[in-house]
């Protein structure tokens, strides 16, 4: 395995770990805490329970590295809603009782690098591609 490939395999496992604990945390605060924390900063409520499945489950599937492509996208699509909807007002790095979005920035920069590489090293995803051209 290349140098390239491990590192991708690696940021792929540590984004797949950031997202399932950030999940986690959703569902442990109560579905509906964060649904009302949504509703406050003016994001339909519904959102929440859409962002807390995709962090979980998106998390579980970069981790395996099943359809790293496309959850990678998802994401991407996530953290600039996140950005639009919550952070911009906020700054760069935040005011002091709200973080900025610089982390939600080099999140986007990791997915998206994951969504476009062809590297799919020690993933499900390989796994599949391997049993499809056999």
């Amino acid at each position: 395995m290349t140098k390239t490939a491990v590192v991708s395999v690696i940021m792929r496992v540590v984004m797949g770990i950031i997202f399932l604990v950030h999940g986690i945390a959703k569902f442990q605060m109560g579905l509906s805490n964060v649904d009302a924390w949504f509703s406050s900063i003016g994001i339909p409520g519904f959102l929440a329970y859409v962002v807390a499945v995709l962090e979980l489950v998106g998390g579980i599937m970069l981790i395996a590295g099943l359809f790293t492509r496309y959850v990678s996208a998802l994401f991407i699509v996530m953290l600039i809603g996140a950005i639009f909807t919550a952070k911009l007002s906020v700054g760069l790095l935040g005011n002091g009782q709200m973080a900025g979005y610089e982390l939600d920035l080099g999140f986007i920069l990791v997915t998206l690098y994951l969504a476009v590489a062809n590297d799919p090293a020690l993933s499900v995803d390989r796994f599949i591609m391997s049993k499809r051209t056999a």
